[in-house]
């Protein structure tokens, strides 16, 4: 989740008098944004993340490569990712085939083999025979990920009512929040949609 911005309101929060809301300032002052990229354990529950100023490729792979790193010797990772090019990028095809233990020449970037576009990294990912195989969800479609639908949470708790003066403050705040959901909270994620049309 990118552009989680650090806002500070420009005036202070007025308390709630007798028969009136509680008012507050519109106006806010932006100190730049953080990114987080997570991973949500579906069978056990908790979050592992990674706070920092990108998310493109040279900031998913290492988390990507950490991510893996807790359970190398696991039988399958079936990994669900949002549908962007930093999830499809070299970096990433290199660490999957290194951590599923697979010597496929991958080619060049750009140039050859699997590495030679942006589909057919794809397709290297998808591959359902590899031990490390990605599944994507459609473009437009984040609710279908429990780890966005996550995100989504915590910048509403967190963020939405916040008074956060800089980066370096918005950055523990992530952290610590992620932390006081991994200690009570996490737990094994259950799908309940049947697959049943949304509308009639």
């Amino acid at each position: 989740m990118t552009g989680i911005q650090a806002l500070a309101r420009a005036a202070p929060t007025l308390p709630m008098p007798p028969g009136h809301v509680e008012r507050r300032e519109v106006a806010s002052i932006r100190h730049g944004p953080q990114a987080v990229i997570a991973g949500f354990a579906v069978g056990s529950g908790p979050v592992c993340r990674s706070v920092g100023d990108t998310r493109p490729e040279p900031a998913f792979a290492p988390f990507l490569k950490a991510l893996m790193a807790t359970d190398p010797t696991g039988p399958t990772w079936p990994l669900l990712a949002a549908n962007l090019n930093p999830h499809v990028a070299a970096s990433v095809v290199r660490g999957v085939a290194v951590a599923s233990g697979l010597s496929t020449a991958l080619g060049l970037n750009g140039k050859s083999g699997i590495l030679q576009s942006r589909a057919t990294g794809e397709a290297f990912l998808r591959d359902a025979s590899h031990p490390r195989g990605f599944h994507f969800t459609p473009k437009h479609a984040a609710w279908l990920n429990p780890i966005d639908l996550g995100l989504s949470s915590l910048v509403r708790k967190l963020l939405r009512r916040g008074h956060v003066l800089s980066k370096d403050d918005l950055k523990p705040t992530l952290d610590a929040c992620i932390e006081d959901f991994n200690a009570p909270l996490a737990k094994p994620f259950r799908w309940t949609y049947q697959g049943k049309p949304l509308a009639a």
